[in-house]
């Protein structure tokens, strides 16, 4: 039986698996018999030149032959006698490659002790094969890393009408995100949406950029956090003998640099908070701050519908992204509504001026249980998140929150008990948060201390009154608009995924038994 025929025996995710264990015996014993031969399994470098998705699109048949040295991953194996062939992966795609014995001498019986998933390196020159495949002749291959476990292989099947299927897949997704590397490894695609959530990132820079804002760092280790309702990671700082907390936003220290005198500041960044892990929420997650001088709601609003646009279009090649079954279209201009007047659409409740207990009431009647210790504002955002919120399929803009909802935006200009901020959402998820900010210390000194009432009364997420900002803002500090966006969820818009894992590298995981 063959080497490739045993690896395909081998069962998908049983890494303890008695097999498994044979054939990473196997494959140590064929590293012992590689240095035998005189060969560096683990070399420092390979001087590569070429990537296989360059190859294979500029060859042209009859023109002059080129050499290439090209490197990647030993994806499937083809052994004969005096020839043989194997793909490689590299970071642009695959490559075929064609191994002869009378070429490649001592290389090719090193070849004979190489399985799927070794690296290696190989010069020599372009051809058409018989079959049609542009392939690299090798006249040199040397090994660059052995590999000592044995990847899951994946088997794909294609159609007459050229259909891919996969077979056998990486799919067990807790072994995925744990095992990230063999994830991108076995489904190429997996890197395609990482590569388009750092074009998210840059898109996003850029933009901000050209508009003259500037990029700025703020501390992640604080004293005293705040900028969202959320519970902290702590941490003791020894020399200090202090304790210091993970950031739970970066919007205070942002304002602050408002009172300094800057124009427009943003920052993307990691924040964290100590929270439950589910399909949207995971506790460190990349954030990106935009605060701005002189500007309102209104004119955020009109910012943000240019800035998601672009980043569709950068992404997808167009403003429309399928989500699910949903064809969803960025392009401005997107609806507006008031919170209070969807959740009366949506639910036929009328929540405005209803207090606390009329408010609980009106949850149960909607089937929502509601914990004790949450104030007015946090019931009608559960109200909004359980029962509104999934029928936002095309983007908008949910404006004109209850003031409770909202410590740290300014009071609305001409509706009492509310204030102005938005949020903007799609396929039912929230893109964004943003206020006109709140920028009266007097105000902004009793809304604070509205919420250390709802501490005291057992809301551990409620926040924290901070004398310094509210020194800042003593200062003076203009009217501001100010923006939050989730990157993490913008990315699971832009690339169709329903799991924030799925657009987190390494998310956080309970611990492997």
């Amino acid at each position: 039986m063959s080497k490739t025929k045993q690896e395909q025996k081998v069962p998908e995710h049983e890494h303890e698996h008695e097999d498994v264990n044979v054939l990473t015996l196997r494959r140590r014993e064929e590293l012992d018999q590689l240095k035998k031969l005189g060969m560096d399994p683990y070399p420092h470098e390979f001087d590569r030149t070429d990537f296989s998705a360059d190859i294979i699109e500029t060859f042209t048949d009859g023109g002059e032959e080129k050499t290439v040295a090209v490197a990647g991953r030993i994806m499937s194996l083809r052994r004969m006698g005096k020839a043989s062939f194997c793909h490689i992966q590299d970071s642009r795609g695959k490559m075929q490659i064609y191994l002869k014995r009378d070429d490649l001498g001592v290389a090719y019986d090193a070849f004979r002790l190489m399985d799927i998933g070794d690296i290696v390196g190989v010069q020599g020159f372009v051809f058409r094969t018989k079959m049609g495949e542009v392939s690299v002749h090798a006249r040199q291959m040397v090994l660059l890393a052995k590999s000592l476990r044995p990847l899951p292989v994946v088997k794909e099947k294609i159609d007459e009408q050229g259909q891919k299927s996969v077979f056998d897949p990486f799919s067990d997704k807790e072994l995925r995100y744990r095992q990230r590397y063999v994830d991108l490894i076995v489904n190429p695609e997996v890197r395609d949406v990482f590569m388009k959530r750092a074009k998210i990132v840059t898109t996003i820079r850029k933009f901000l950029d050209e508009r003259g804002y500037l990029e700025v760092e703020t501390p992640v280790l604080q004293p005293m956090y705040g900028g969202a309702f959320a519970r902290p990671f702590r941490t003791q700082h020894n020399a200090l003998d202090m304790d210091f907390f993970l950031r739970i936003a970066d919007e205070l220290y942002l304002k602050r640099l408002i009172v300094g005198g800057f124009d427009g500041v943003y920052e993307i960044s990691k924040d964290f908070r100590n929270e439950g892990m589910d399909r949207v929420h995971n506790p460190e997650f990349t954030m990106m701050e935009l605060y701005v001088a002189y500007k309102d709601y209104l004119w955020m609003m009109e910012l943000v519908e240019q800035l998601i646009a672009r980043v569709a279009v950068e992404t997808n090649g167009n403003t429309v992204v399928s989500l699910g079954g949903n064809k969803v279209n960025f392009a401005p201009p997107w609806k507006r509504i008031s919170m209070f007047q969807i959740i009366e659409k949506v639910t036929g409740k009328d929540l405005r001026d209803k207090s606390e207990v009329e408010l609980r009431k009106i949850a149960k009647e909607l089937g929502l249980e509601i914990e004790p210790g949450l104030g007015r504002g946090e019931i009608i955002d559960e109200i909004f998140s359980k029962k509104v919120q999934q029928n936002l399929v095309q983007p908008a803009f949910v404006i004109d929150y209850p003031v409770e909802m909202s410590p740290l935006a300014k009071r609305h200009r001409s509706e009492p008990g509310l204030v102005e901020r938005f949020e903007g959402f799609a396929n039912g998820q929230e893109i964004c948060n943003a206020f006109t900010e709140l920028n009266d210390p007097i105000d902004q000194r009793m809304r604070f201390e509205e919420q250390m009432k709802l501490r005291a009364s057992g809301n551990e997420e409620a926040q924290l009154l901070d004398e310094d900002f509210l020194r800042a803002l003593e200062y003076g500090m203009p009217p501001t608009a100010g923006l939050g966006i989730g990157i993490d969820r913008l990315t699971m818009l832009m690339t169709n995924r329903d799991s924030i894992r799925d657009v987190i590298f390494f998310p956080q995981m309970k611990p492997e038994k």
